[in-house]
C-alpha cells in the first residue's frame, strides 16, 4: 500500500498558485495510486484571516476529492510586519508537532514536505528524519536568499540562523524537488550527494480553458492574473507603464491590494482592477485577453514564476518582466518577450509596438508547445515512479 503525507502551508480552499499547485501533486498522486493525506493550516490565505466557516476550531479533518485533509490551528495574518509573519509560521510548527505527539499513526512512511516556508519545513524534518521515514522535500524557492533580495530580510543572526535551517533541511531529506535548475544547482552545492528532482510548476490542463482567437482589429488588452504581492510590485508598475489606448486588467489579491485601489481612483490610464474571482472564472475571463504580464520587482535566484506555464495553457502570448531562469524558458520556447526587471522605459516601448494582429499569430504555437513540453500529467508520472 503507497501511503503518502503532504505538509504543506497552502491548500484549497485557498486561492493562488501554491495552493493550486499542491492539490494538483496530491490529486495526480492519488490517481496513481497512492493514497494521500494532507496536513496544512485551517485556510487563512491570502488574506490572512481564518475563513468564516472554519473559524472558532482549532483542529479540523475533511475530505477534499476523496484525500483526506487535516487542517490544524494557525496565527493568521497577512502583515507585513516581520515578528507577525513569524509568529504565523511558529504556531503552525507548533500544532504540528502537538499532532505528531497526540496523533503519531497520521504520518505514513512517505512524508512530502513543502519549502517554503522555511521554519515549517525544518520543524518537520526534525520532527521525523531519525524514523526510517522517507522524507521528499519540495522546494518552490530559496530562502532565505530569496527573501534577502526582496528586501523582506535583512542579512545578521536571524538570517544566519535561516541559513543553517536551509542547509539542514536539504541534508536531511531523502530526496529533493525542485521547481527550477537554480534551486537544485544549489541544493547540490550545500549537499553535493543529494538525489534530486526537477518538478516544474506546471499546471492542471482544465477543460475550461476557453481558448479562442480574440478580433485582430481588437485594442490590445494586457492582462496580469495572480498575488498582489510586494515581490510583484503591482502599484509601481501602475504608476510607471504608459498604456496609451490599450489596457491593462488586473484579478488577483494581496498585500498590495488596497493600495492598487487607492492608486487607480485618481489614476486617468485604461488600468481595470477585477478583484479576485475564482480559478474557474478566471480560465474563462483570460480568452478575452491578448498578451500576459508576468512582472517581478527583482529577479530572485531559483525562482521561476508559474504563470509562465498557465498563460502559455491558456494559449497567451507573455510579456516577462521578472529575470532569472524564467528568460531562457520564454526564449527557449518563444512563449512571448522579455523586458529586464524595472526597466519601464524598455516595457513601454514593447507595449506601444504590440499588435493584436502578432498576438493572435501567436497563440496556437504557444498552446501547442505548453501541452507538449508543459504536461503535469507526464511529470507526475515520472515522480511517482521515482517515489513509489
Amino acid at each position: 500500500m503507497k501511503e503518502i503525507c503532504i505538509i504543506t502551508n497552502y491548500f484549497p480552499p485557498e486561492t493562488g498558485a501554491a495552493s493550486n499547485r499542491i492539490a494538483k501533486l496530491a490529486l495526480g498522486l492519488k490517481e496513481r495510486g497512492f493514497i494521500v493525506k494532507v496536513i496544512c493550516p485551517l485556510p487563512n490565505y491570502p488574506k490572512g484571516k481564518i475563513f468564516e466557516s472554519y473559524q472558532g476550531k482549532w483542529k479540523l479533518t475533511e475530505n477534499y476529492k476523496g484525500i483526506e485533509v487535516i487542517r490544524l490551528w494557525v496565527y493568521a495574518n497577512n502583515s507585513s510586519h516581520k515578528v507577525k509573519r513569524l509568529l504565523s509560521m511558529v504556531s503552525f510548527s507548533l500544532s504540528l508537532v502537538l499532532h505528531k505527539l497526540l496523533q503519531p499513526k497520521d504520518f505514513p512512511n512517505k512524508i512530502l514536505i513543502q519549502s517554503p516556508p522555511l521554519i515549517i519545513a525544518n520543524t518537520a524534518l526534525r520532527l521525523f528524519s531519525n524514523q526510517k521515514r522517507q522524507l521528499i522535500l519540495n522546494v518552490s524557492d530559496l530562502w532565505p536568499s530569496a527573501g534577502y533580495e526582496l528586501g523582506a530580510l535583512k542579512k545578521g543572526r536571524f538570517y544566519e540562523l535561516l541559513e543553517k535551517m536551509e542547509v539542514y533541511n536539504y541534508k536531511k531529506a531523502n530526496l529533493a524537488l525542485g521547481q527550477s535548475q537554480e534551486i537544485l544547482e544549489r541544493i547540490t552545492s550545500i549537499f553535493p550527494q543529494q538525489q534530486t528532482f526537477l518538478y516544474r510548476n506546471y499546471p492542471a490542463i482544465s477543460p475550461l480553458n476557453d481558448f479562442r482567437l480574440t478580433e485582430e482589429n481588437n485594442n490590445v488588452k494586457l492582462v496580469y492574473a495572480g498575488l498582489l504581492g510586494i515581490a510583484q510590485g503591482i502599484v509601481k508598475l501602475c504608476q510607471h507603464i504608459e498604456l496609451g489606448e490599450k489596457e491593462l486588467h488586473i484579478y488577483g489579491a494581496g498585500a498590495e491590494k488596497e493600495a492598487l485601489e487607492v492608486y487607480l481612483k485618481t489614476s486617468s490610464k485604461n488600468i481595470y482592477y477585477h478583484g479576485e474571482v475564482t480559478r474557474e472564472k478566471l480560465l474563462k475571463e483570460l480568452s478575452k485577453y491578448h498578451i500576459a504580464l508576468v512582472p517581478l520587482v527583482h529577479a530572485i535566484y531559483g525562482s521561476t514564476p508559474s504563470k509562465i506555464y498557465e498563460m502559455a495553457h491558456n494559449a497567451l502570448p507573455i510579456l516577462y518582466f521578472a529575470g532569472g531562469e524564467g528568460e531562457n524558458v520564454i526564449k527557449e520556447f518563444k512563449l512571448g518577450y522579455v523586458i529586464t526587471p524595472g526597466d519601464f522605459k524598455s516595457l513601454n516601448t514593447c507595449i506601444a509596438h504590440l499588435k493584436s494582429k502578432d498576438l493572435e499569430k501567436m497563440k496556437s504555437n504557444i498552446l501547442e508547445t505548453a501541452r507538449n513540453h508543459f504536461n503535469i500529467e507526464v511529470q507526475l508520472d515520472e515522480l511517482a515512479n521515482r517515489i513509489a
